[in-house]
């Protein structure tokens, strides 16, 4: 089992900028991928970024550019830096990870983080 705590929500005004944290704990060796998704209100739950064991990253298109995702392995965190924050980024964000073979494939989520930006 894997365990996510996100944080780093908030309220901000156009074109500013915050942080996402997720922090993992439990059986984190088994994590092959760390992403972030958001649901915005009568929307369904969609794809923001993600980031693999390797290091590798993808973005949806509608982020590319202002977000960045990054991890801390030390601190078993990763982060989405968000910039130039737009209404439409408006939603909550869940942090997720994905295991995989060898391990059961599973995804496990966070409990959300509510990022409100304001026009």
């Amino acid at each position: 089992q894997v365990q996510l705590v996100a944080s780093g929500g908030g309220v901000v005004q156009s074109g500013g900028s915050l942080r996402l944290s997720c922090a993992a704990s439990g059986s984190i060796f088994s994590i092959n991928a760390c992403g972030w998704y958001r649901q915005a209100p009568g929307k369904e739950r969609e794809f923001v970024a993600t980031i693999t064991r390797g290091g590798t990253t993808d973005y949806a298109d509608s982020v590319k550019g202002r977000f960045t995702i990054s991890r801390d392995n030390a601190k078993k965190t990763v982060y989405l830096q968000m910039n130039s924050l737009k209404p439409e980024d408006t939603a909550v964000y869940y942090c997720n990870a994905r295991s995989a073979p060898p391990f059961p494939t599973s995804d496990y989520w966070g409990q959300g983080t509510q990022v409100t930006v304001s026009s």
